[in-house]
């Protein structure tokens, strides 16, 4: 982010020269007006500084956590010769008491999963895909698990030295889960009526680990799931004044 001052000085130089050029010339054919002062910006003011900060999370998202899949390999690191369905097994077989988090589970689902060879039609091991969320240029493992009332275990895993590393876990009542870029988008329903939380979970190279990195509440559309306004708040237009002068096809004076 940093620049080196003298080009960046030189630079500027160069277009501030090239801007009252060109506003001089826009004016004496079109006379322009100003539209008037900006704005001042307005940063952020700290209240109740003397307040002790919080040391402890509001929250367990289950954020940083990786675990090794137990045996589970992965020839030439390659995840699209992993079966999602040993995986999950091989997790549930892990933590077969978990009730809650990533790796909870119904009873109902812990049957169906064990009937995945006979009964694949009522497998809850969703479609597997298979994308870069590291930024290796590798593709890592994206597991869905379909349970009970709309709930849904999403899991990704990261190959490594024949290994499966489960960098991501969290189970939720989920309306949608979409990719965009390299970050892993969970929407899930809200108390209000109308809106809807989503989260962004993406790569951290420090953590090495996929983190919960945005967390919001968005005022939607019932039926199409488009984002909404979430103000009330109108902006009236500045009025501007409009050249007179004719103009090129590129809209220069």
């Amino acid at each position: 982010m940093s620049a080196h001052r003298p080009a960046r000085a030189a630079l500027l130089l160069l277009t501030a020269a090239a801007a009252l050029s060109a506003l001089s010339g826009c004016a004496d054919a079109g006379k322009l007006e100003s539209a008037g002062p900006t704005p001042t910006a307005i940063g952020p003011t700290r209240l109740w500084p003397e307040r002790q900060p919080a040391s402890i999370p509001p929250l367990d998202y289950g954020e940083g956590e990786t675990e090794t899949v137990r045996g589970i390999e992965v020839p030439g690191d390659d995840v699209r010769e992993v079966n999602p369905v040993d995986v999950v097994r091989a997790e549930q077989a892990a933590h077969p008491d978990a009730l809650s988090g990533p790796d909870g589970m119904y009873e109902e689902t812990v049957r169906q999963l064990r009937d995945c060879d006979t009964k694949p039609k009522s497998c809850p091991v969703l479609k597997a895909y298979h994308r870069d969320l590291t930024g290796d240029g590798s593709a890592e493992l994206i597991i869905g698990v379909s349970m009970p009332k709309g709930q849904l275990s999403v899991r990704c895993y990261l190959a490594e030295k024949g290994r499966l590393t489960r960098i991501m876990g969290t189970s939720d009542a989920v309306i949608g889960v979409s990719l965009a870029g390299r970050d892993l988008i969970i929407r899930a329903p809200s108390n209000l009526p109308g809106y809807e939380y989503r989260t962004a979970w993406s790569w951290d190279d420090h953590q090495h680990a996929m983190l919960p990195t945005h967390d919001e509440i968005l005022r939607v559309d019932k039926e199409s799931g488009e984002t909404l306004p979430s103000h009330s708040h109108t902006t009236t237009p500045t009025a501007t004044t409009t050249p007179t002068a004719s103009t090129t096809p590129g809209g220069r004076p």
